[in-house]
């Protein structure tokens, strides 16, 4: 299916909402969230596990560095199929498991949430469906509050995944200024919606293969994005840790080929620009957030931003840019044609 150049789709009209679905979950869920920070303080959880697949599960991957470098306790991701098709029973018991599913259908997940229940985690989900069956499985749910999300390639969905996230670190840890960088994200989402990503994706219309690259807290969004390319732009983008693709992956880039780089003022910056500047020099068209390396195509990104909130404002503005990409291509992003809104696996 096509849509013509210049219409606006629901994908972008949707993603341009996320802003005020921030809201809506800040205002709503903050009481929630901070009773859930008090018990978890006293319940004091070994590990946590999510469960999650696609954007739910980059949202995941998000939360897992938020909550590995500020709670310090190890997150893993299990796969719904250890409940549904392999039917092993998990030994979870003194630990915190998160659900995060835009419908809350899914049978292998709604599996895996009983499954972790009956052996003693204490589960909570993140759901925006609230009528789904997978908040009967869970001990707290808690909204993400996206409100009506049409189109098949999720986007206020996600972030509102990423900021429940935030919240959870924020009022676990009951750090001031983490709470003050929640209270701020509308505003920031509202200004990154504004920034315009368009004249660098264009570049990649005529490559067929590319990388996108992120580390620690841009890893979630690394992997979002790379996603949003395949379901809209029918492009392969592999995404990497900025660390990682140095081990192998590296050996495909050469001139003609094309990298997206996240950033975030943190401890991965250095490496980040290290990795940026490898591409550079072997002749990839790398577009990053980050303007130091010579010949790097910018992306704009608002200045300062706290390194917690950096990956969901590039995320934004990247959403606000891929349906043109799309677009250009002869492309409807809101309906992919071997995808469907609600997937339902075992």
């Amino acid at each position: 299916m096509t849509l013509p150049v210049g219409s606006l789709p629901a994908m972008a009209l949707e993603a341009a909402e996320s802003a005020e679905a921030a809201r809506r979950q800040i205002e709503r869920c903050g009481p929630p969230f901070k009773a859930l920070g008090a018990k978890l303080r006293v319940l004091k959880p070994s590990f946590v596990v999510t469960c999650a697949r696609g954007s739910s599960d980059h949202a995941s991957a998000y939360g897992k560095y938020l909550i590995e470098t500020g709670i310090g306790l190890p997150v893993a991701s299990i796969s719904p199929s250890v409940a549904s098709l392999y039917n092993a029973p998990l030994q979870l018991k003194g630990g915190l498991f998160i659900a995060v599913s835009h419908s809350g259908r899914s049978p292998d997940l709604l599996r895996l949430a009983a499954s972790a229940q009956a052996s003693g985690a204490y589960v909570v989900c993140f759901v925006n469906d609230e009528d789904s069956p997978l908040v009967q499985q869970a001990d707290l749910f808690i909204p993400l509050c996206a409100g009506k999300d049409s189109s098949v390639a999720a986007t206020k969905s996600y972030l509102t995944s990423a900021l429940a996230f935030l919240q959870l670190a924020a009022y676990w840890r009951d750090d001031a200024g983490l709470l003050a960088s929640v209270a701020a994200v509308p505003a920031w989402l509202d200004a990154a919606a504004k920034l315009d990503w368009t004249p660098a994706l264009q570049q990649l219309a005529p490559v067929s293969s590319f990388y996108v690259i992120g580390r620690g807290l841009g890893t979630g969004a690394a992997n979002e994005i790379a996603l949003k390319f395949k379901e809209t732009c029918r492009l392969h983008a592999e995404a990497f840790s900025a660390a990682e693709v140095i081990h192998g992956p590296l050996e495909l880039v050469r001139p003609g080929f094309g990298a997206i780089a996240l950033t975030q003022n943190d401890k991965t910056l250095e490496s980040s620009i290290a990795t940026i500047r490898r591409m550079v020099d072997l002749g990839a068209t790398v577009s990053s957030t980050d303007t130091t390396v010579p010949g790097v195509v910018p992306l704009p990104v608002l200045a300062d931003l706290p390194p917690e909130v950096a990956p969901l404002a590039s995320v934004q503005s990247f959403y606000m840019a891929v349906r043109s990409l799309a677009q250009s291509r002869g492309l409807d992003p809101d309906a992919p044609s071997n995808l469907k809104k609600v997937t339902e696996t075992v």
